[in-house]
């Protein structure tokens, strides 16, 4: 207790501390007291910069455990603060903001030509529907669903117009005659032989231009023999493929499809033909994309006239499929403006997109590992010094989850960027416009998201991330029991009311159907189109209607915004009465320090040599001048278990 009480001992013949130097002998009264106030002087301006720990016998710890409560201080710091700390620069903040300026410029380039390009053969399609399809009307087009696409197995870009839009304004294309059949095939033909009467600039795919062949093939079941009288048949369900080729000479010989078949003594089964189409392609320039700095742009459609009997319902389906691919322009023989500029430039943005995701990437993965890393120093410290284990809350303190979904969208654009600069370089055989587009379209997505991170260093702001972050699990197992209900109604629907309306025909559109009448989409629609002349299927339609539609959004509905808004109201009591705390963040709460302190500057300038003197001097932070004898200075050896006080 004598240190503690800092009592100085008067020894003629021992030593004494007199302005951090040893001399012998006596000290008057005013050497003693100018030396006190000198004491009390440092001793104030250190209580300044750090929090003051009471040490009774001088343990080795209370060093450590100081120097770990900074660290993990500064550990858990924001940009800003870290930069008022250690005037440490926030590159991650700046490389982010840069890559969020780049990746919005490219995606909105990119939306552009996706969108010309996805326009363009949009349009040629409706085009190639009017010179090859007999039947096609623009009332089809107009009513139809946008656009269907697809990525092949051969990985082409496919564009098909199948599936009537809802409400639909007339019934499908389809022949029901088997002279209609061949008539169809031969309006093809003539569209395809006399293209050149279209006001579309198309070419044959030969290089003079000259008229190719038309691929015909048929796919039958093996056997396929109906005997409706005697309720019979004859069924093999092999299919076989026969194909033809028809030149121009040829259909000109015989005038007809059907006599050309029946020349080469190929006789339609319709009984058992399942499907069949005709294949040809075409050329094209694409003039509008030309621009100050762009080129114009080369396609080649290889367009199918398809004729679907799959269902033997007396109704063969029409319709066209033209694949679109771009190709390498041989020449700029009409266009002037050089369009080396125009590639150079997006190449440079696309370098650089590259470079900063790049960037990005390797600041977020060391990071992480660097958070690692004290985590396990901050584990062995709990053990050692406390003899506990860090609890699991306080090991997730160390995993950023933002960095992960900023190494996540870096992924996603470097990849998307590189399947972009193929296409922009036409070095690919086939469009991956889609995929592009994916990967870009989430990046950037992803991004924005990371936005949020530095809004949440804001307490305004950060109310809504910490409202999702504390909703999350109650909603996770809230939406595990409304999905489960919402399962049961849609097999349900499915089931019962698929063959009666539009909008339950298959288990996917029966789930769209219901999700929209939660949100109050469509509702009189959806009743007033059940058609069944089975009057107890109509009222159990409008009981599974009515109850799914109360259920989910009088109750459910409810419910869930419930949970969400007392999320909101236990944050709001938060900032009112404090958060919870795990064990890390008890630990790490006496050090309330101010990152403009300079104490965290101080530390990290320290030197190693006197960062290990302070190790062994355990009680520099409480200094006091006095003299001691021998016993005492062993006596204070042992209390300090080996470390010196001075």
């Amino acid at each position: 207790m004598q240190s503690r009480n800092r009592i100085q001992h008067e020894d003629s013949s021992g030593n004494r501390l007199h302005n951090r130097t040893w001399s012998h002998g006596n000290d008057s009264e005013e050497e003693i007291a100018s030396e006190n106030t000198l004491l009390n002087e440092n001793s104030e301006q250190r209580q300044k910069h750090s929090t003051p720990i009471e040490c009774s016998a001088c343990p080795v710890t209370t060093f450590a455990e100081e120097k770990m409560r900074r660290k993990l201080r500064f550990f858990f710091m924001n940009p800003i603060e870290k930069w008022q700390a250690k005037r440490r620069f926030p590159y991650k903040f700046v490389v982010q903001v840069i890559k969020i300026i780049l990746v919005t410029v490219q995606l909105c380039l990119f939306a552009h030509n996706n969108y010309m390009h996805v326009n363009y053969t949009w349009d040629n399609r409706i085009t190639f529907s009017h010179l090859f399809l007999m039947g096609w009307e623009s009332t089809q087009e107009v009513h139809s669903l946008i656009l269907f696409i697809y990525i092949s197995r051969e990985h082409k870009l496919n564009l098909i117009l199948q599936v009537p839009a809802y409400p639909p304004a007339s019934g499908p294309l389809a022949i029901y005659k088997r002279s209609d059949f061949y008539d169809a095939i031969d309006y093809a033909l003539h569209g395809y032989y006399n293209v050149n009467d279209a006001i579309g600039a198309y070419s044959y795919i030969a290089e003079d231009n000259s008229v190719g062949p038309v691929t015909l093939c048929l796919y039958e079941y093996k056997e396929g023999i109906i005997f409706g009288f005697n309720e019979s048949y004859v069924f093999d369900s092999e299919i076989v493929e026969t194909c033809m080729n028809i030149t121009l000479e040829t259909f000109n010989t015989f005038n007809s499809s059907h006599n050309l078949l029946q020349d080469r003594n190929i006789n339609v089964n319709f009984s058992a033909l399942v499907r069949a189409h005709l294949k040809f392609a075409l050329k094209t320039v694409n003039l509008k994309a030309a621009g100050p700095m762009t080129p114009p742009d080369c396609y080649r459609f290889n367009i199918k006239v398809i004729f679907d009997n799959r269902d033997f319902d007396g109704q063969m389906l029409l319709s066209l499929d033209a694949e679109a691919r771009k190709l390498q322009c041989k020449g700029d023989t009409h266009y002037i403006t050089d369009n080396r500029i125009e590639s150079a430039l997006r190449t440079l943005l696309n370098l650089l997109v590259i470079l900063i995701c790049t960037i990005s990437l390797v600041l977020c993965s060391r990071a992480i590992y660097r958070a690692q890393l004290l985590k396990f120093e901050t584990i062995n410290f709990f053990k050692k010094t406390y003899g506990t284990i860090l609890s699991f809350e306080g090991r997730l303190e160390f995993l950023n989850l933002w960095y992960i979904m900023i190494i996540i969208n870096d992924l996603l654009i470097i990849i998307g960027t590189v399947i972009k600069e193929q296409i922009e370089r036409k070095h690919s055989e086939t469009d991956h416009w889609n995929i592009c587009s994916i990967f870009l379209g989430t990046g950037n997505l992803l991004v924005w998201f990371g936005v949020l991170r530095y809004l949440g260093f804001f307490k305004t702001y950060n109310v809504v991330i910490l409202t999702l972050k504390k909703a999350i699990p109650k909603v996770a197992r809230f939406l595990i029991c409304a999905v489960l209900i919402y399962a049961g109604f849609t097999f349900c629907g499915w089931l019962v009311l698929g063959p009666y309306n539009l909008k339950f025909r298959s288990l996917a559109t029966t789930s769209e159907c219901l999700f929209a009448l939660i949100n109050g989409d469509d509702m009189f629609a959806t009743f007033s189109i059940t058609f069944s002349k089975s009057a107890v299927l109509w009222w159990y339609s409008r009981i599974y209607l009515y109850s799914f539609i109360s259920l989910y959004i009088y109750v459910v509905l409810s419910l869930f915004i419930s949970v969400i808004m007392d999320a909101y109201d236990t944050i709001k009591i938060y900032y009112r009465e404090g958060f919870p705390k795990n064990d890390l963040q008890t630990f790490i709460a006496p050090c309330t320090d101010e990152a403009s302190s300079g104490i965290f500057r101080d530390d990290s300038e320290r030197s190693n040599l006197t960062e290990l003197l302070e190790r062994f001097c355990c009680c520099r932070k409480r200094p006091f001048y006095g003299s001691f004898s021998e016993s005492d200075s062993s006596k204070s050896e042992q209390e300090c278990n080996g470390a010196i006080c001075v």
